[in-house]
C-alpha cells in the first residue's frame, strides 16, 4: 500500500495535511490554512514540487 496524505482541521480550527507512510508513521505535517481547499491546495503543491527538490544540508546553527 502507498503512503496517503490525510487532510484534518484541528482543535484551533486550522486545516493541516499529514503524509503518512505506508505503515501509518506520519512522516510529514503541514503548516495550519484558514480553509479546506488551502490544504488541499497545500497537498498539491508538495505532490507537484516534491519529486524534483533538492536535499540541501544546513548546518549546525550556534
Amino acid at each position: 500500500m502507498a503512503g496517503k496524505f490525510e487532510v484534518y482541521e484541528d482543535k484551533g480550527g486550522k486545516w493541516r495535511f499529514r503524509l503518512k507512510a505506508s505503515n501509518g508513521e506520519v512522516i510529514a505535517t503541514s503548516q495550519g490554512y484558514s480553509s479546506k481547499a488551502s490544504a488541499k491546495n497545500g497537498v498539491d503543491s508538495v505532490r507537484r514540487h516534491a519529486a524534483e527538490a533538492d536535499i540541501v544540508e544546513v548546518p549546525k546553527e550556534d
